[in-house]
């Protein structure tokens, strides 16, 4: 039985269980323990190097951020903040969004959320499809533009909303620590006998670097922090660059965890998806820097064993051009003959 959302198992049906609940308890207990893979360190790395990633795109909403929503959501139930028929509210790039809609439609409440105008198409529609409601902000305004407008609706609508804030909400990196954290832990420990020596993530909300971050280092105090820094423009969706002076920082994020931080560009992150996925595994851009960035870490001979984060899949971002090579038209003009 899983319990890695530290939520309660499936519990047991009896005639006069809601199906609401039964069902919200399924989806649940199916968030978390998941797979830990070995990737390829590069062909620059130093021998005995090795580089493993948790598989976080089988969890129910493709991505590692329904473990934090998941305990954020029940954590709000069981405080009664949705009382009175409120509804929950906070900004989102998309995969927090969709587990959010998910999971508040499994759970029986009412979700808004505020997107940037530019967040890809599947993740717009996998958020309708689960009924929640969408506000569209300026893409031109960045996503701190999405934050501060949720924000100013939470203050100007307190009858009406719960803001879960994930930015600030301890519960998020609490699910990582608690989570993710340790399953990477015992995974590892049974993979290779040993705790991580590096581990390589980005900065979106803070939570999986915090959570995460603050885990490893209680196994192993010498476990070298990398965040990852995308570019400024055209960026990487999901992942915050925290280099100019009005950028707005997560109160949830542990920066003195970091000891080094790595810059990677879009193409560099899109080169390594599109070769994860003839290797079998089919995930988005973020993952494809985490990837990057550990590799350049292997070729460096310090660390023995690394650990990053796939965190969400590739099927979200078909309409961003990330799959689009000459390969597909090359496959499409041929002719099958028998």
């Amino acid at each position: 039985m899983r319990h890695s959302t530290g939520l309660s198992p499936v519990k047991e049906r009896t005639d006069n269980t809601p199906p609401r609940e039964v069902y919200a308890d399924s989806i649940l207990a199916a968030i978390g323990e998941t797979p830990l893979v070995e990737l390829d360190p590069g062909r620059e790395s130093a021998p005995g190097t090795r580089l493993f990633a948790k598989l976080e795109t089988v969890n129910p909403g493709g991505s590692i951020k329904d473990r934090p929503v998941a305990r954020m959501l029940t954590q709000a139930q069981t405080e009664g903040r949705f009382a009175d028929g409120r509804r929950l509210l906070d900004s989102s790039s998309g995969n927090a969004g969709i587990a959010y809609a998910q999971l508040g439609s499994a759970l029986g409440l009412g979700v808004t959320l505020v997107i940037p105008a530019n967040a890809s198409r599947e993740r717009l529609e996998r958020i309708a499809a689960h009924g929640a409601e969408i506000l569209l902000t300026d893409a031109v305004e960045g996503y701190d533009h999405a934050v501060l407008t949720a924000r100013r609706l939470a203050e100007a609508h307190p009858e009406r909303y719960w803001h879960c804030d994930q930015y600030s909400n301890p519960a998020n990196w609490q699910a990582h620590y608690e989570t993710t954290g340790e399953e990477i832990v015992h995974q590892l420990e049974s993979a290779v006998g040993a705790p991580a020596d590096a581990f390589i993530a980005g900065v979106g909300t803070g939570g999986t670097l915090t959570g995460v971050g603050r885990r490893l280092r209680k196994s192993n105090p010498a476990t070298h922090i990398v965040s990852v820094i995308p570019e400024i423009f055209p960026g990487i969706e999901g992942l915050k660059p925290l280099g100019q002076p009005d950028d707005l920082v997560p109160e949830i994020l542990d920066l003195a965890l970091i000891d080094r931080r790595i810059e990677v560009t879009l193409d560099e992150a899109a080169a390594v998806c599109r070769e994860l996925a003839r290797s079998g595994l089919f995930v988005g851009p973020s993952s494809g820097a985490y990837v990057h960035a550990a590799r350049r870490l292997a070729a460096e001979g310090q660390y023995r064993v690394l650990v990053t984060i796939l965190s969400d899949t590739g099927e979200r971002y078909g309409s961003t051009g990330l799959w689009r090579d000459s390969n597909i038209e090359a496959t499409h003009n041929q002719k099958a003959e028998i």
